[in-house]
This record gives structure tokens, C-alpha cells and sequence, in this order.
């Protein structure tokens, strides 16, 4: 009976064991469950999809050439630019087309008893007969039909000389829409470019306050260690933690420099602002060779793709003058009508009908104004195109001095580096001597991380300062210079 006991209580205990162990098991299926079927989710945070990670590994690292070709090919403003080029095309074909004849196809059908009508349709339908000269016919005929299908042919010989005007001023609409294409891809040049070393100088500021925050990170822990020891006072740590909060604001206003040039950078490209780029290169030290201030505006009048613009706006409104003028010449043209006569679908007569015209206008009271409104815009032009030298000028001078100001910028802010780095090790030295106080070396510290900046956006300045030299005397035509 005792025995029995004991193996019902052992057969408890193990039950009651296998029971909790099973109890244990399912809340742990439970819980891997839901984490692997999350996983396992294409869209879900937990996702470790292979071709996502491979997707992101392999992602293509971007250069300077090639994020601009994607530019080219994926601004909406290159896109415009291409749009105007095939319209100008389509005009220059309109206007050539002013040369050759014009044919209509037409169909009528007319039905009446007027007397001139039914005789000249019986006519034309050859089926006047001698009946049809009795009086009471002739001057009270039936209603008949009359269907006409007719061609007509017109070529101009010599129109005035519009069809010249319009295809030279055609022509010239498209060799300025060539200059505008070029202008665009200039401009989309020196944006992608700015955005390019505009991300490039985020990061290189990411990465020097993050140095700034690791050095000022360092400081507070030795003047938390010198106070404990009674080496320092409070006020040298709580000096120290303000630096560090300066450093760490810095920081916090780096990373969203570098988010804001990424958009900038892929909207320049014509892509999405939140498109992921993967950048390469740094703003090394760098030397431009850019020519004479004087030498640059000549390039510039020469070689600006607007400038170029004014002096064919120009031509074309000399041409419309010249158009204007023509309009006192004679006009000749050649015609041709052949058709077909019927009186029902299928029954008629066929006849045809050749000639020229000559035609002089002796007066036409809005010749003058015209000629008049033609001088005016020319005479617009002209003054429009003189503005724009100005401005071009202008352009340059700024852009060279920009360039010079940038060039000598990066000279003394390396040279502020140097200094402000011997600065701090003499500092800290006398520091750790007693000598001096930390406030001294707080501000020696910032001093060089203030340098550093300096330099990095100086350096900035340089390349973006030189990409304007280019703009603005008309030569950014590749990035190869920047490589």
C-alpha cells in the first residue's frame, strides 16, 4: 500500500514535470512564431531579405561624372531643352514647306431651277442638247443636281520672299534652341556639381565635430577626475560640459546638413529628394588653373550659349525687316483645277482648268507700321543683347574674384589649422603643469576645431568658385578639371 503510494506521488511529480516542461515549450513556440512569421514578412522592419542586402551592397558608389550624366539624362530642364530643339525642328519643316504646292480634294452636290445655274451645270455635265435653247427652258429650267469632285493645285513661284524670311528665321530658331540645350547642360552642371561637394563638405563636417565630440567627451571625464581628486573646481567641469553640449549641437546640426544636401543633390539629378546616395571622394587640396580676368570676359562674349542667343534674336528680327520690306514685290503663282461634273454618282463630264497670277498690292496702309513695328523689335534686340554683354561682364568679374578670395581663403585657413594645433599642445601642456586654467584650453580646443571647419568650407568654396569661372565665361563643358 505504501509502495503505491509512493508510485502514485512519482507519477504526480513526473506528470506534473512533463506538464510544466510542455507548458514551457508552447509559450516558446509562441514566441518564435510570430518573431519568425514577422521576419519572414516582405515588409516588415525585421526583414532580411537577401536581394534587398545585396541590393544595398551592390548599390553603385557615385562620382562626380557619373551622378552629371545621370543629370543629363534625367532633369526635367534637359527634357525641356530637347522638347524646344524638335520644335524648332518642326518649324524650320513648316517653313520649308511654304515651297511646295498645295492640293485640296473637294466633293459638292447643288440642286436648284436658277437659270444661269442649269445652264452652265448642263454644260459642264455635257448634256446641253438643242431643245435647250427653247426660251420657255432657258428662262424657267427644272431643278437638276449637279455633284462636283474637284482637285486643285496652287504653287507659289515667287511669294514676296515670305517663305525665305520664314525658313531663315526658322533656322535660326533652331541653332538658338541648340544654344539654349547647351546652356541647360551647363547650368545642370554647376548645380550637380555644387550639390556633389555640398554633400562632401556635410560629411567632412559630420566627421569633424564627431571629433570634436570625442575630444570634448575626453576633457569632461578628466576634469570629473581632477575634481574628484581635488585637483580642479567645479566650474573647470562645468566649463568642460558646455563645451561638450556646443560640440554635440554642432553634430546634430551636421547630420541634417548632410540628409538636406542629399535631397539637394538627387533633385539636381532629376531624381527623387529622398533617393539614397553613395558618394565617393573628399575635398582634397586642390589647384585650378583659370586664365586672366580680362582673357575670361573675352571667352565669355565669345563663348556664352545666352549671348549667342541675343545675336540670332537678333538676325532674326533684321530678317523679319527684310520680310516686311519684301511685301512691295509681286506675287506669282501657278494653278491647276481639273474635276468632274454629274448629275447623278456615276454619269458626268470631266474638265480642267491651268493658269498664273500676278499679283501687285499699290496700296496697303499697314506696310508702314509694320516695317515700323519690325525696326522697333530689332532695334529691342539690339539693346537687350548690349545689357546682357554688361551682365555677362559683371558675371565674370564676380566670379573671379569669388575664385581669387576662395583660392586665398584655403591658403590661410591652413595655415590657421597649424597654428591652432601647436596652440593646444602648448596650452595643454601648461595645463598639466598648473599653469593655466581650463577656460584656456577649452578655447584653444575650439579655436582648432573652428579651423578645421574653415578649411572645408573653404575648400568648397574653391571648387564651387572655379565651377562659376566656368559657368560664367561659358566653358563648363565636362567636369574633367574636378577629377
Amino acid at each position: 500500500m505504501v509502495i503505491k503510494n509512493i508510485e502514485r506521488s512519482c507519477l504526480k511529480s513526473l506528470i506534473s514535470k512533463i506538464g510544466k516542461r510542455f507548458l514551457t515549450g508552447v509559450m516558446l513556440v509562441a514566441q518564435v512564431i510570430p518573431a519568425t512569421a514577422q521576419s519572414s514578412l516582405p515588409g516588415s522592419l525585421n526583414d532580411k531579405n537577401p536581394s534587398t542586402e545585396n541590393q544595398q551592397d551592390s548599390q553603385e558608389v557615385l562620382t562626380l561624372p557619373l551622378a552629371v550624366e545621370i543629370a543629363l539624362r534625367t532633369n526635367p530642364m534637359t527634357k525641356a531643352a530637347a522638347a524646344g530643339r524638335e520644335m524648332a525642328g518642326a518649324q524650320v519643316q513648316e517653313a520649308r514647306a511654304g515651297r511646295m504646292p498645295t492640293v485640296q480634294l473637294s466633293e459638292s452636290w447643288l440642286n436648284g431651277n436658277n437659270p444661269v445655274y442649269a445652264f452652265g451645270s448642263l454644260l459642264e455635265q455635257a448634256r446641253f442638247k438643242q431643245s435647250n435653247f427653247d426660251l420657255s427652258k432657258l428662262n424657267n429650267p427644272d431643278s437638276l443636281n449637279n455633284f462636283r469632285f474637284g482637285v486643285s493645285i496652287r504653287m507659289p513661284v515667287f511669294d514676296q520672299r515670305q517663305t525665305s524670311t520664314r525658313i531663315n528665321r526658322a533656322l535660326l530658331g533652331s541653332q538658338q534652341a541648340e544654344k539654349q540645350t547647351s546652356q541647360v547642360e551647363q547650368q545642370i552642371r554647376f548645380e550637380v556639381l555644387r550639390a556633389y561637394y555640398g554633400v562632401l563638405l556635410a560629411r567632412a563636417r559630420k566627421e569633424l565635430t564627431d571629433e570634436a565630440v570625442k575630444l570634448a567627451d575626453a576633457d569632461v571625464k578628466r576634469s570629473r577626475d581632477r575634481v574628484d581628486t581635488g585637483m580642479a573646481v567645479t566650474a573647470d567641469l562645468l566649463s568642460a560640459e558646455v563645451q561638450m553640449a556646443d560640440f554635440l549641437q554642432q553634430r546634430i546640426a551636421a547630420d541634417g546638413e548632410i540628409a538636406t544636401a542629399t535631397a539637394a543633390l538627387s533633385t539636381a539629378m532629376g531624381l527623387s529628394a529622398d533617393s539614397p546616395q553613395k558618394l565617393s571622394g573628399t575635398l582634397a587640396e586642390k589647384n585650378f588653373a583659370a586664365a586672366g580676368q580680362d582673357e575670361l570676359i573675352r571667352m565669355a562674349l565669345a563663348q556664352r550659349p545666352e549671348y549667342a542667343r541675343a545675336g540670332l534674336a537678333l538676325k532674326s528680327s533684321e530678317e523679319q525687316v527684310k520680310g516686311v520690306r519684301s511685301e512691295m514685290l509681286p506675287r506669282v503663282d501657278v494653278f491647276a483645277n481639273m474635276g468632274v461634273s454629274r448629275y447623278n454618282w456615276a454619269q458626268g463630264s470631266g474638265d480642267y482648268l491651268v493658269g498664273a497670277s500676278v499679283t501687285f498690292n499699290l496700296f496697303d496702309a499697314g506696310r508702314s507700321s509694320r516695317i515700323a513695328q519690325a525696326r522697333a523689335a530689332a532695334t529691342l534686340v539690339a539693346s537687350e543683347q548690349e545689357q546682357l554683354a554688361n551682365q555677362i561682364r559683371f558675371e565674370v568679374v564676380r566670379a573671379c574674384q569669388l575664385y581669387i578670395s576662395a583660392r586665398e581663403r584655403v591658403a590661410v585657413a591652413q595655415r590657421a589649422i597649424n597654428q591652432a594645433d601647436e596652440a593646444l599642445r602648448i596650452v595643454q601642456d601648461r595645463y598639466n603643469e598648473g599653469l593655466t586654467t581650463i577656460t584656456e584650453v577649452l578655447r584653444a580646443q575650439t579655436a582648432l576645431v573652428r579651423a578645421r571647419l574653415n578649411l572645408a568650407g573653404a575648400r568648397y568654396d574653391h571648387y564651387v568658385g572655379y565651377a562659376n569661372v566656368l559657368l560664367s565665361s561659358g566653358q563648363l563643358n565636362d567636369v574633367q578639371p574636378f577629377i
